[in-house]
């Protein structure tokens, strides 16, 4: 199977969709197993590579770019509505 996702740092708990992804298609990212998304994530969105816990930070570039506001599966599409911007609070 062909890539489809890609982990831009070794200490990401994200990876980036490079295309649209289906709910149960396997997430393949060089040098990892697959492992199925539980959702449809869109192209060049983020899918969680483990289990998030609820206001832990979500790690992408290595930095951390936002906060969980509820647990999050591996395989979950993580956007907006399950993410806190480090920039601004609710």
């Amino acid at each position: 199977m062909e890539e489809n996702i890609l982990i831009i740092h070794p200490r990401d708990n994200v990876a980036v969709a490079l295309r649209t992804i289906e709910a149960g298609e396997q997430a393949l990212a060089q040098g990892m197993k697959g492992f199925p998304a539980s959702e449809d994530i869109p192209a060049s969105h983020k899918i969680a590579l483990r289990n998030i816990a609820e206001e832990e930070e979500i790690i992408k570039y290595g930095e951390t770019v936002a906060v969980s506001i509820r647990p999050i599966k591996k395989g979950e599409w993580v956007h907006t509505h399950n993410l806190e911007s480090k920039r601004w609070k609710r």
